[in-house]
């Protein structure tokens, strides 16, 4: 593609085997990890090409982890996420491309002050609204959509964490894509740059799973939350410089 290299396609593929590898340990972790590294590479990865393969690992996610899933808590995260995915799409008919970059800032450091704010909300009906809202939503716009969903679920552990998580995810990611195509995201350049992109996440949903149990995510939390933060306060500066 003219307007992507050959090196920022690697690029973007170490950043998806980072991602993919951290959400098959930990249940979330590609949007919170690859997004921000991807929109440093370039933004055209984003949202439509991360959310395709975000879709794509999820399937994968949920096959492996089938075994732990429990439908009875996630559907009122799914609710939720309807609604956040319609308020999303009504959200980018409207955006410029300036207006992305900025709303992609304060969106991202959002879900930087989520995951590190304390919050412990129970894992019930309304929290589960909520959260899925707000997942999708941001998800939608940026492709991170982890911190929400996972504050309910930060007291759980394991296989639940995972299926959960990833049969959520997967049902957001449909309608995540839906919202990106009906307001003009999703398209044939998207599709080119997801195909491109894909082996990363090929490769790093099998290395995760070498690394589930050996993978300190509790050690890599801050890092991670790191780069987000620092690429999410980069998108909001060039996004207010370009007023």
């Amino acid at each position: 593609m003219n307007d992507i290299s050959l090196f920022q396609i690697l690029l973007a593929n170490l950043a998806l085997l980072a991602g993919a590898c951290l959400q098959g340990v930990a249940g979330y972790g590609i949007g919170t990890l690859s997004a921000p590294l991807l929109f440093l590479v370039s933004p055209l990865f984003l949202p439509g090409p991360l959310i395709l393969n975000a879709t794509v690992l999820t399937v994968f996610m949920l096959v492996r982890n089938r075994g732990a899933l429990q439908v009875r808590q996630v559907r009122f995260a799914i609710v939720g996420g309807a609604i956040g995915t319609v308020l999303a799409g009504l959200t980018l008919l409207v955006l410029s491309p300036k207006g992305f970059e900025l709303i992609f800032g304060v969106l991202i450091l959002a879900g930087v002050g989520l995951s590190i704010g304390g919050l412990r909300p129970a894992l019930n009906a309304r929290n589960s609204v909520m959260a899925g809202a707000a997942s999708t939503y941001m998800g939608t716009i940026t492709a991170v959509g982890g911190p929400p969903i996972a504050l309910i679920y930060q007291n759980e552990k394991g296989p639940l964490v995972r299926a959960n998580m990833s049969a959520f995810f997967l049902m957001a990611s449909f309608l995540s894509l839906a919202a990106l195509l009906f307001s003009g995201y999703l398209g044939l350049r998207e599709l080119k740059l997801f195909g491109l992109t894909l082996p990363g996440v090929l490769v790093g949903f099998w290395l995760s799973g070498r690394l589930v149990n050996r993978m300190p995510f509790d050690g890599l939390r801050p890092v991670i939350l790191a780069i987000a933060a620092v690429a999410g306060a980069a998108a909001l500066v060039r996004g207010l410089l370009s007023l």
